[in-house]
């Protein structure tokens, strides 16, 4: 009978086609090339400690492994999603060992932005001793997750995503090494490669399902349709608190502020492609409305109003359309940034001053007491006067010259605007030479 339950486990198709030398690396040709940073540290013939930093399926633990590799280490793996300090004094004992026998250990810490700052402190005095040769992977940004001495003592080395071409490689390695006969038409190609998203493991993990799913339909070529109907499709990478999230919220906020409607179009698709939260996405470009748009042109407010509220009590598809023709019109609209400028430094100014009366003509007059203390005595009902404004009327502290914070810009509706300033601006000339 045979055995349903083989002692030894079959390697996933990334384990099996993992790099065991350098030169078998895909990618990052800009540190692994000739004359690159990694390549000739390798060169070097000694091994330092370093954080390698970039998104999933890129190669950071299979260039720990190589450095082991290459330089006699003995290898030392940690997660630190499951270690703590407990299980870093216990590698370092194993260190010690080790070095008893004439071996360095390298000691891997994957993820290591989930350590907090004891676990990391922890591993900093074996680092600096030279015990272990440290290093980190991450996802996410180093100067914000590991501590800085740490940091200091690493030399921090940044892998990219893989390119298309690296992809094709790639796939070209895996039919040669383990996919047999099967074989992809140039839009299945295309397909993986998207859903990849310059992610190495994820890509390979697609070929593994198609290599068993076409061995169960009894095909030996793959086109999309059989991608799409046989595969289970994850939406592409994306970090929902990363350097990788808030690069596309720039991106997006960058190409409304820029008035581009179709890269603003493409980076808010790709982040609800990606999973962000539409709401989230709804403040961001309501932000916009007022920062950037500001009163060229107040539509933008309510529109992008008018589209979070539709969010909301539409919910999906019909509420990320609304989301989608909001950044449309903001992207198209007239700029200024003068209201947000404008707030901006009245804050700061507000911030730094002194308290400031206000001018009794200004004052709340409630109670004949107030009243007979002269509060509100000499102030001039606007509506009453011509143009419904009091020219040359003051309404700043008396010790307080005009600042001019607010800077209208010569776009969209603030052209009226300083117009309309300019004009009581005459008006307050006028009423000034009268009196003088």
């Amino acid at each position: 009978m045979a055995d349903l339950f083989p002692q030894q486990p079959v390697a996933p198709l990334a384990e099996a086609l993992r790099p065991k030398e350098l030169d078998e690396v895909i990618g990052q040709s800009h540190l692994l090339g000739e004359g690159k940073p990694l390549k000739l540290a390798f060169q070097s013939g000694k091994p330092h400690s370093m954080i390698l930093w970039g998104p999933p399926g890129v190669g950071k633990t299979t260039l720990a492994r190589l450095t082991a590799r290459a330089f006699d280490c003995e290898f030392i793996a940690l997660s630190a999603v499951f270690s703590g300090v407990k299980d870093i004094r216990a590698a370092m004992e194993q260190a010690q060992e080790n070095l008893a026998r004439g071996k360095h250990t390298l000691l891997f810490v994957d993820e290591i932005h989930r350590f907090n700052k004891n676990q990391q402190d922890a591993l900093l005095p074996y680092a600096e001793s030279g015990l272990v040769t440290f290093i980190g992977a991450t996802t996410e940004n180093p100067s914000f997750e590991v501590n800085s001495a740490l940091l200091s003592r690493a030399q921090v080395y940044v892998l990219k995503p893989l390119t298309e071409n690296e992809l094709r490689q790639l796939l070209r390695r895996a039919q040669e090494k383990a996919l047999g006969q099967l074989q992809f038409d140039d839009l299945a190609v295309d397909t993986l490669i998207g859903y990849a998203d310059g992610d190495a493991r994820r890509f390979l993990n697609l070929l593994e399902q198609c290599n068993t799913a076409a061995g169960t339909a009894g095909v030996t070529m793959i086109d999309a349709d059989f991608i799409q109907n046989a595969l289970t499709l994850n939406s592409r990478r994306f970090d929902k608190g990363g350097d990788n999230f808030y690069d596309q919220i720039s991106a997006l906020h960058k190409s409304v502020r820029g008035s581009n409607p179709d890269a603003a179009l493409y980076w808010l698709c790709r982040m609800l492609d990606g999973g962000a939260d539409p709401r989230y996405l709804a403040r961001r470009i309501v932000r916009m409305a007022w920062e950037d748009i500001g009163l060229a042109d107040p539509r933008a407010m309510q529109i992008a109003n008018d589209a979070a509220l539709t969010l909301e009590r539409l919910g999906s598809p019909e509420g990320e359309l609304a989301l989608g023709q909001a950044v449309i019109y903001l992207a198209v609209a007239a700029k200024s940034n003068a209201g947000y400028m404008a707030y901006n430094q009245a804050s700061a100014f507000v911030k730094q001053d002194r308290s400031r009366e206000v001018p009794m003509h200004l004052r709340n007059a409630p109670t004949r007491l107030m009243k007979e203390m002269g509060h509100g005595k000499t102030y001039r009902y606007a509506h009453d006067e011509p143009h419904a404004y009091a020219a040359g009327e003051t309404y700043l502290p008396a010790d307080m010259k005009p600042p001019r914070w607010y800077r209208p810009v010569p776009r969209g509706l603030e052209i009226r605007i300083a117009e309309k300033m300019d004009f009581l601006k005459n008006l307050d000339d006028q009423s000034r030479d009268k009196t003088t």
